[in-house]
C-alpha cells in the first residue's frame, strides 16, 4: 500500500506532471521562471502554483511554497501527511525545508537543477541528519519536458537580451 492508502504508479505520476506542466505554462506567460507544482492527498488535488516571485515580490513564492500554502488552507493543518508534492523542476533548499517542515510523504519531480537542485544536484537538503522526517522522492518523471521548458524559456531570454544591447 503506498502514500494515504494508494500506491502511486508510473501512469498517475505522469498524469500529475503533466498537470503541473500546464502551471508550469501560466508561470512562463506571466514572464516568470516556469515551474508549476500540486500537493495531492489520497487522490485527489488539495493545492497548486506556480512561480510568483515577480508579481507577488515575495522571494519565497516559488511553485512549491505556493501550493503547500494552498493545500494547509485546503486541509486546515500546517502538517501535510500522507501528501505527495509534484513539480516540474528539482525544488531548492527553501523548497526542500518546506517539504520536511510540512511533513510531506512524497515528492515527485521532473526535471533536475544543476544550479539550485537541493535534493539530488548540489545537495541532500531531504537526507540531512538531525531531521525528524523523511520525504520519499521520486525523480525524473516526464524529465526531458519539464527540463525543455526550462531551456526554451532561458533561451528566449537570453535571446531577447541580446536584441536588446
Amino acid at each position: 500500500m503506498g502514500i494515504g492508502g494508494l500506491t502511486p504508479t508510473a501512469e498517475s505520476d505522469e498524469v500529475w506532471m503533466r498537470q503541473a506542466l500546464d502551471l508550469a505554462r501560466r508561470a512562463e506567460a506571466a514572464g516568470e521562471v516556469p515551474i508549476g507544482a500540486l500537493v495531492v492527498v489520497d487522490g485527489k488535488l488539495v493545492g497548486r502554483g506556480w512561480n510568483r516571485p515577480i508579481a507577488t515580490v515575495d522571494p519565497t513564492a516559488h511553485a512549491e511554497m505556493e501550493a503547500l500554502r494552498m493545500a494547509a488552507r485546503a486541509v486546515g493543518n500546517y502538517r501535510l501527511p500522507g501528501a505527495e508534492l509534484y513539480v516540474t523542476v528539482e525544488p531548492c533548499a527553501m523548497c526542500a525545508g518546506a517539504l520536511v517542515h510540512s511533513r510531506l510523504a512524497r515528492l515527485v519531480y521532473g526535471a533536475a537543477e544543476p544550479k539550485s537542485g537541493a535534493v539530488e544536484s548540489t545537495g541532500r537538503v531531504l537526507d540531512l541528519p538531525g531531521l525528524n522526517h523523511r520525504v520519499a522522492v521520486t525523480s525524473g518523471v516526464l524529465a526531458d519536458e519539464c527540463a525543455e521548458r526550462m531551456v526554451a524559456f532561458f533561451a528566449s531570454r537570453r535571446s531577447v537580451a541580446r536584441e536588446t544591447t
